[in-house]
């Protein structure tokens, strides 16, 4: 993921405490993902971030829709998203850490980029599967897909060997 500007965030500036912090994505965003799944969105991103002398405490928080294609028609759809993900920076020079929410700064750091955390937030808020709400797919595929499903019943060996199971448990 492209780092960009925007979400850079020069923090040797602000003063310990609390800090909030507005993004609007759009196609923009999208296109510089290089995310092939997404065809564009609109979010709202806030990220409160908590600001002392050694951590940097981000809360992101990610509200509105991607537009993606349906699993099941491969229409174009708007999934929607919603969710937070809590990211820390330690500004300590160490970079190794065995956890995914601790990230280590150089202590000189003055900045921070917060693009793939905020693309990362998107991602693990978003369903495995997306398909539109029951109803809204593509009539012409949905019919398409039901003329080609094959119903066939199940291989009558498997219904004996699940009542020899079930004899020998009893």
């Amino acid at each position: 993921m492209e780092a960009l500007q925007e979400h850079t965030i020069l923090f040797t500036g602000l003063k310990d405490g609390s800090h909030g912090f507005d993004y609007k994505l759009g196609a923009a965003f999208f296109k510089a993902c290089g995310d092939e799944e997404f065809l564009g969105g609109d979010v709202e991103v806030h990220i409160d971030l908590d600001k002392n002398s050694h951590l940097l405490v981000a809360t992101i928080h990610v509200e509105g829709h991607v537009d993606m294609l349906c699993d099941h028609c491969n229409a174009p759809m708007h999934q929607r998203v919603q969710g937070d993900q809590r990211q820390i920076f330690k500004l300590t020079g160490e970079e190794e850490t065995d956890e995914d929410e601790l990230v280590g700064l150089d202590p000189h750091a003055h900045e921070v980029n917060l693009t793939h955390y905020i693309y990362e937030c998107i991602t693990l808020h978003l369903p495995i599967r997306h398909i539109h709400p029951a109803g809204e797919c593509d009539p012409a595929v949905t019919d398409a897909l039901e003329q080609v499903m094959v119903n066939h019943e199940p291989d009558p060996r498997w219904a004996k060997l699940n009542e020899l199971k079930k004899n020998k448990g009893a």
